[in-house]
């Protein structure tokens, strides 16, 4: 299977002032495309060489897991996002995130310390359990939440490439930002 870096649902200027052009192209240009190139060199001759991505987020290691990881994590990510993003979300999913937190306050400080205080690079994550309640997360480099059986709903990158060419070593900075251009309905749909 050949994977190819996905088209963005809004142009690379369209996240400002929240993400710079220049860090899209760096980030989406450059990075994702990256993993979707390295992917496509690495399965070829394994038994992952027709698997979809999902598979080999679960089943991979190595070298493919840490590329395929970062091609689902990414477009994740950019996928979560719209120019006319923030605010907070309705339904069913402010439902589950005020009984799990006590406020979408409350939640969104708890999901920014995360991604805050994650050493190093990775991922902060909402996710839905088996049971259907809510959990934030943190997980290093690759991880991705689909290994442990949980349901991801919102993920902010916290690898520096995602923010040292707008905020410099402001991460905090960066995480603020990065609720003003959350697509609580792409959210919702993945709850």
């Amino acid at each position: 299977m050949k994977f190819e870096l996905p088209q963005l649902p809004y142009a690379l200027d369209a996240l400002e002032p929240h993400i710079s052009k220049t860090t899209m192209e760096y980030h989406y240009g450059k990075h994702h495309n990256a993993y979707v190139t390295n992917l496509n060199n690495l399965v070829p001759g394994t038994p992952f060489e027709n698997a979809d991505l999902e598979t080999i987020v679960k089943e991979s290691d190595g070298g493919i897991f840490n590329n395929g990881a970062q091609v689902w994590n990414h477009t994740f990510y950019f996928m979560s996002f719209s120019p006319e993003g923030g605010g907070a979300p309705n339904g069913s999913l402010a439902e589950a995130i005020n009984k799990a937190f006590g406020s979408f306050e409350a939640f969104k400080d708890e999901f920014s310390k995360a991604a805050a205080t994650l050493f190093g690079s990775g991922w902060a994550w909402l996710v839905k359990k088996e049971d259907g309640s809510l959990e934030i997360i943190k997980e290093s480099n690759a991880g991705n939440p689909l290994r442990n059986g949980l349901t991801p709903i919102l993920t902010c990158d916290v690898w520096e490439h995602a923010y040292y060419l707008d905020k410099q070593n402001l991460r905090p900075k960066y995480i603020e930002s990065f609720w003003n251009l959350i697509d609580w309905d792409v959210a919702a749909s993945r709850y």
